[in-house]
């Protein structure tokens, strides 16, 4: 057998080294990139949580509206009764959301000791005697001493009813 003559080596053999150090570059250079962008997204979400949760505490360290606590005169009603005459005599705190809501109802008086006397009147002794029955009066003299004094106006922000005194007859 003959041997074949060998083959020159080809002239674009170079070319071909040089071919797979710019793909190993060009890959080198897209991972730079995509490590720098999930470095960036990373820093970028960091700081936004932590910008947020500055926000959430200046949040929490502004002062609320103080309560204010507006204490009213007694009441003293005569209860419904089939048995006998019965009376309610309570005195009762209100807490109130700040000052000017404070002002609103000292300034609408006759209106609110209106609506509580109504209110206090319509009960008999048996529904107001158990720590249940007290409750239940305390949700209901929310819920009139909130209503609007006038018509289109804001309801009275009311947060609790605290009896400091509380007899029945």
């Amino acid at each position: 057998m003959a041997k074949a003559p060998a083959k020159a080596a080809p002239e674009h053999g170079d070319a071909a080294p040089a071919g797979k150090s710019k793909k190993k570059l060009i890959i080198i250079i897209a991972a730079a990139v995509l490590l720098l962008a999930g470095v960036g997204g990373g820093a970028a979400i960091f700081l936004s949580k932590k910008h947020s949760a500055n926000k959430e505490k200046e949040q929490k360290l502004e002062p609320a509206k103080a309560a204010a606590f507006l204490p009213l005169e007694p009441f003293t009603v005569n209860l419904q009764s089939e048995g006998g005459d019965k009376y309610l005599q309570v005195t009762m705190t209100l807490e109130v959301e700040g000052e000017e809501q404070a002002n609103l109802i000292k300034a609408n008086m006759p209106q609110v000791r209106s609506r509580l006397l109504l209110l206090l009147s319509s009960k008999e002794a048996s529904e107001i005697i158990s720590v249940e029955g007290k409750e239940k009066l305390v949700q209901e003299i929310i819920e009139k001493v909130s209503q609007p004094f006038a018509a289109k106006a804001e309801p009275q922000k009311i947060g609790a009813v605290y009896f400091t005194s509380f007899v029945i007859q």
